[in-house]
Formats: C-alpha cells, sequence, structure tokens
C-alpha cells in the first residue's frame, strides 16, 4: 500500500515539475496565434502575427546575427574545446585537476563578471591600439592595429570564450572513458596517428562532440548579458526582445518563440535519434 502511494505522489511530482517547466512555454504559443494583441484573453484564431513576423526588418536582422554568431561560436567553441580536451587529457592527474578547475571556473562565473571582463579587456586593447596610433614615436610599421572593433568580432571571441568550458566538460569524460587500447592497436596495425585519431578516437568522440556542439548553439543564441556587454551598436535576438519589452511585448515575439521552440526541439530529437540508432548498430556488431 505504501508502495502504491509512494509511487502516485512520485507521478504527481513529476507532473508538477513538467507542468512548471512546459505550461508557460504551451500558453506562450498558444497566445502566437491570438487574434488580439492580449495577452489575457483568446479572442480567436490567426496566423497574421507570424507574417507579420516575416516582415519585421528589426527582428529578422537580429535573429539572423544570432544565428551566426552562435554556429560559428559554437563551430569554434567544439574545435578548440576538443584540441583542449585531448590536450588535456594526455597530461599528468595532478594538473589536469588544476586545469579542470580553472576551465570550470567561467561555468560557475556570474554572467555580468564575464560580460563586464570581456568589455575591459576590448576596452583596454582599444587605449593602447589608439595609444600606438597617434605616438609619433612608434615606428610606422606598428600603427596597424584597428581601433574601432566592438561589433562582430567582439561578439563572436566572446560567444566563444564563454561556449569552450562547455565543450571541454562534454568531451574530456568521454575521452577518459575511451579505451586507449583502440588507438594504440590502429597504430599496431599500421596507422599513423593522424589516420587513428580520425578512424578510431574521433569516431567514439563524435556523439559527445555533437551534444557540445548543440549545447554551445543553445547557449550562444539564448545569450543576453554577456552579448549586452560585447557587441557595440549590433543587436542579437535577446537585445532585440528586451529593447522591445521595454515598450510592450509584441505578438510577434510569441511567433518567433514557438518557431524556435520548435526547431531546437526537432534538432534535439533527431539527435536522439541519430544517437539510439548509432547506439543499437553497435549493439548488434557485439
Amino acid at each position: 500500500m505504501k508502495k502504491q502511494h509512494l509511487a502516485a505522489l512520485q507521478k504527481v511530482y513529476l507532473c508538477l515539475i513538467f507542468s512548471f517547466l512546459y505550461v508557460p512555454i504551451a500558453v506562450m504559443m498558444v497566445f502566437s496565434f491570438n487574434e488580439s494583441k492580449s495577452r489575457t484573453l483568446f479572442t480567436g484564431f490567426t496566423l497574421k502575427w507570424y507574417k507579420s513576423l516575416l516582415h519585421n526588418e528589426m527582428i529578422l536582422e537580429a535573429l539572423w546575427l544570432s544565428l551566426l554568431v552562435a554556429f560559428l561560436a559554437a563551430t569554434m567553441a567544439t574545435i578548440l574545446g576538443v584540441m583542449a580536451s585531448i590536450g588535456i587529457s594526455s597530461m599528468k592527474k595532478r594538473t589536469q585537476g588544476m586545469i579542470n578547475t580553472v576551465s570550470y571556473l567561467p561555468v560557475v562565473n556570474p554572467e555580468i563578471i564575464t560580460g563586464v571582463s570581456l568589455m575591459m579587456l576590448f576596452v583596454v586593447y582599444v587605449n593602447i591600439a589608439h595609444w600606438l596610433n597617434t605616438n609619433p614615436s612608434v615606428p610606422g610599421f606598428l600603427k596597424f592595429l584597428p581601433e574601432n572593433i566592438f561589433g562582430f568580432g567582439t561578439l563572436l571571441i566572446a560567444h566563444i570564450t564563454f561556449c569552450v568550458p562547455y565543450v571541454i566538460f562534454n568531451v574530456a569524460p568521454k575521452l577518459r572513458r575511451m579505451d586507449v587500447r583502440m588507438y594504440e592497436a590502429a597504430l599496431d596495425l599500421g596507422c599513423n596517428p593522424r589516420q587513428a585519431f580520425f578512424k578510431v578516437v574521433l569516431p567514439e568522440l563524435m556523439p559527445a562532440i555533437l551534444s557540445a556542439f548543440l549545447i554551445s548553439l543553445t547557449y550562444s543564441i539564448d545569450d543576453f548579458i554577456i552579448s549586452y556587454f560585447s557587441c557595440g551598436t549590433l543587436q542579437t535576438l535577446p537585445i532585440a526582445i528586451y529593447s522591445m519589452t521595454r515598450k510592450k511585448v509584441s505578438p510577434e515575439i510569441n511567433a518567433l518563440s514557438t518557431i524556435m521552440f520548435v526547431a531546437i526541439l526537432c534538432i534535439i530529437l533527431v539527435s536522439n535519434a541519430l544517437e539510439s540508432r548509432s547506439y543499437r548498430k553497435k549493439r548488434i556488431k557485439e
């Protein structure tokens, strides 16, 4: 009897947790089809906010910038993070612990501190470049540094910076669990180190690499605070939405958020399907 009550409580608790997470999203999706701009009363079904979204240049430009920065940052962060994970795995345990602790700091560090520190770094660079370019005692061949750097470049650097630790903490555990003898066997069978890496190590790491890429992509699209301090005059999607909410939330935001939620959900489902398919193939081979 007690087990039945406990099972019922567990189900109720699980339903409450998922309701707390997904009911607000469901409400947002429903009101993206609302005929009026009301956020409390559903007056009728319409697709006009989705049509209006396609003609809103500010939102579309911000969305394109966010997607471009997210894709480039996630790609570069994944490459750097995988290389860093391989380098860390070859170190001694004590050194690995120190490097992992340093790598973990940006994850637990408040984003406001990361954003301000990156902004200060860029400001220091601007001051140094200005001094080199305007000081008559500096040789001419040193006066090549651009001064006005705030924009796409600083935004991309900032996103790569906070994405790399997430890649390391996704790839490094998989690398530690991998059997080193597989790599050594590939070398014994005639592969050079490069061939052994691409034919043995990389396929084993691919699920973790894909997961790290998707996490970096999601965090980059979602980021507001760090982007706010490093974007200059550009506007990413979260910054554009923030500037709109200072006046009033447009139903176009609900439509855009619905599209993004469905797109990310599809990516996750496809990723999980591919991973489970790969796992089943491995089980069949075994």
